[in-house]
């Protein structure tokens, strides 16, 4: 089996700054970095620092960029082989302000070539013998559902950024794995009560198949089509950047999958891993392999059920 990422490849621009800028302010940064991104590329990196078998399906620009975003996923075993170039555009870029102390971020995307992404680019084998396929939302939703109509494999969606998304294609979605604002975005209720208890219900309210909603230090719920929902803490680390901590928890969780772990089993590998990618600066500076995780596992504390 294998897991297939079908998704944005971007360059990251990360600023350290005391603290975040407000509306109209401007801050002073402390240091700046140059560094492999994209919601995609993240998740296919996570995935392929944990085992064998991950596919990237995306888009480049034609620019210098563009060798350094395939460079970077191949040095994390990525198969890079349906990463086309695309001419005349850019690869996708991010400028990220990153909190010196707590590792907080904000992210600002342009797309570039990733919103070059089309249907026939996704009617891959890569895509169609997948056991698990991942998919994010950096491009474009046309392209999204005719990769999740190719594939025989286990659909895993991560709907960020948010946007609305058709019931058919929810109706597809075998693990649905959004953020709190993305379940709220999802819904339609944009604030409220943010307890375990609700948010197992607005996950209910949105999903037919499985949901998983990440809940950065809180670690992550896990609320099944069938069977009791579940709080999954993570493991105490010290955290650096919490940039692509999201990214790391879907490639880890679609990796635990491809493998044959349960749900719960696969969102505590998750859970794990994505505690260690905050250690490190950026969204890749610290993805773990697989050896680090199951190092760490026994302090992950056990799911709790969800009253």
């Amino acid at each position: 089996m294998s897991v297939t990422v079908v998704g944005s490849l971007n360059e990251d621009l990360v600023v350290t700054v005391d603290r975040l800028p407000g509306r109209g302010e401007t801050v002073v940064g402390s240091a700046v970095a140059l560094l492999p991104g994209g919601k995609g590329a993240n998740q296919a990196s996570a995935a392929g620092r944990l085992g064998r078998g991950v596919h990237m399906v995306g888009r480049v620009g034609d620019d210098p960029a563009a060798g350094r975003q395939l460079a970077a996923l191949a040095d994390c075993g990525v198969n890079v082989g349906r990463v086309q170039r695309t001419p005349g555009a850019p690869t996708g870029s991010a400028t990220i302000p990153v909190e010196a102390r707590g590792g907080e971020n904000l992210i600002v995307v342009v797309p570039g070539a990733n919103a070059a992404l089309t249907p026939a680019d996704v009617d891959v084998e890569s895509v169609h013998r997948a056991g698990v396929l991942l998919l994010q939302l950096e491009t474009p939703l046309e392209t999204v559902r005719a990769a999740v109509a190719a594939t025989g494999g286990t659909v895993v969606l991560n709907p960020a950024p948010p946007q609305p998304l058709p019931a058919e294609l929810l109706a597809e979605v075998d693990v649905l794995v959004p953020n709190e604002p993305e379940l709220r975005a999802l819904s339609g209720v944009p604030d409220g009560d943010d307890s375990p208890a609700a948010l197992v219900a607005l996950a209910r309210a949105v999903g037919s198949g499985d949901v998983v909603v990440t809940l950065g230090g809180r670690g992550a719920l896990v609320v099944p089509a069938g069977g009791p929902a579940l709080l999954q803490a993570p493991p105490p680390v010290d955290a650096v950047d919490t940039t692509g901590a999201g990214d790391c928890f879907c490639g880890a969780l679609s990796s635990a999958l491809d493998r044959g772990a349960d749900l719960a089993a696969a969102v505590r590998y998750a859970v794990t891993a994505a505690a260690l990618s905050t250690t490190g600066p950026g969204a890749r500076g610290a993805l773990p392999d697989d050896d680090a995780v199951q190092a760490l596992l026994d302090r992950t504390p056990p799911a709790e059920p969800v009253a």
